[in-house]
């Protein structure tokens, strides 16, 4: 007799850093009161089980993510605008969606796991657009108002994320796309699609691959941007390209961490 896969959830993530629970289990309201999300749904079809685990790995890899950019916890609820949701408010076919509209950060719930710090980049880039350029309405992103050169307010950190921007989309020849904006291109003509090269993708892909070559490792954050199908697509920057954009969002997040805590 055959028995069923066991779900996603019930699989183990691995990661390879400290403690943040002491082996204590936790509820996702403790962790809208930790890091000040302003709300949290979990889908009807979640089984307390399931939301017991589901809240252990976003608490666990909430507290990754704060570490590895050295930022305090209100950067990642985006000073209490972002909300969660688990198995809840999602898109069909996708495994997990940052709704811009009601700025609601959605994982799916079998097959989330590794792109929470994919969509928490989607939802830092429409949250900081308005604080980085003049002129903004309230869907864009600033990765879109960069490639359209919208004006930059000026601030130390504006011209910081500014450059993590140019590492992404711009060659050592400024006038040429990147090597990494080209590739996902080809993907796209692969696909019949626009969607890899859409800029808002191409900055969420760079900013996983900067998290998943940090030594702090966890796979329920992110996870695929080395030997997955995608990555031999040729959609994750590599080599030099790489290595630049990672050193560009390690000296922004701290800078920016720096200046929220004084």
């Amino acid at each position: 007799m055959s028995t069923s896969p066991v779900s996603r959830i019930h699989q183990p993530y691995y990661r390879n850093g400290p403690s943040h629970r002491d082996g204590a289990d936790v509820s996702f309201q403790d962790i809208v009161k930790i890091f000040g999300f302003r709300s949290v749904t979990i889908g009807k079809w979640v089984t307390v089980s399931e939301q017991q685990i589901a809240a252990n790995l976003f608490f666990d890899a909430l507290f990754d993510l704060m570490d590895i950019l050295a930022v305090p916890s209100p950067v990642i609820s985006l000073n209490s605008s972002l909300s969660l949701a688990f198995g809840s408010g999602g898109q069909k076919h996708s495994s997990a969606h940052y709704d811009s509209k009601k700025k609601t950060l959605a994982l799916a719930k079998n097959a989330g796991g590794g792109a929470l710090a994919h969509e928490w980049l989607h939802a830092f880039d429409h949250y900081i657009s308005d604080k980085m350029f003049t002129g903004v309405k309230t869907h864009e992103f600033a990765s879109v108002c960069w490639l359209r050169d919208k004006e930059l307010i000026k601030h130390p950190l504006n011209t910081q994320l500014s450059q993590c921007f140019e590492a992404i989309f711009l060659g050592s020849e400024k006038s040429q796309a990147s090597e990494f904006v080209q590739q996902s291109a080809k993907a796209d003509k692969i696909l019949k699609a626009y969607y890899y090269a859409q800029p808002q993708e191409l900055a969420a892909r760079a900013f996983e691959a900067t998290i998943q070559d940090h030594l702090r490792k966890n796979a329920f954050l992110v996870q695929g941007t080395k030997q997955s199908p995608e990555a031999k697509l040729g959609i994750y920057p590599v080599g030099q390209q790489r290595n630049l954009i990672s050193q560009c969002f390690f000296s922004y997040f701290a800078l920016l961490g720096r200046a929220i805590k004084g």
